[in-house]
């Protein structure tokens, strides 16, 4: 979600930039462009790395009889690497 929302910031940017000339006293449509681009570029950016990040996970099942009961146990461990 984070890559389809850098560029639809950035496509919105360059709209305001080069599409549109329309001229606003109180604020200056172009640099709301860029600001908006580079936002999106920003948030690309992030989305990228966040997806590239290798997320890792190691499930070990053990499996046994209880020498008092007769009883079969399962223990499980789970170990969440970054």
């Amino acid at each position: 979600m984070s890559i389809g929302l850098g560029i639809f910031l950035f496509a919105i940017g360059a709209v305001l930039t080069f599409a549109l000339n329309i001229t606003v006293d109180w604020i200056d449509l172009d640099l709301v462009g860029y600001i908006l681009m580079g936002a999106g570029v920003v948030v690309v950016i992030i989305g990228i790395a966040l997806l590239a990040r290798k997320r890792s996970s190691v499930t070990t099942t053990r499996s046994g009889i209880d020498p008092a009961t007769g009883a079969r146990v399962n223990t499980s461990e789970r170990d969440e690497r970054l």
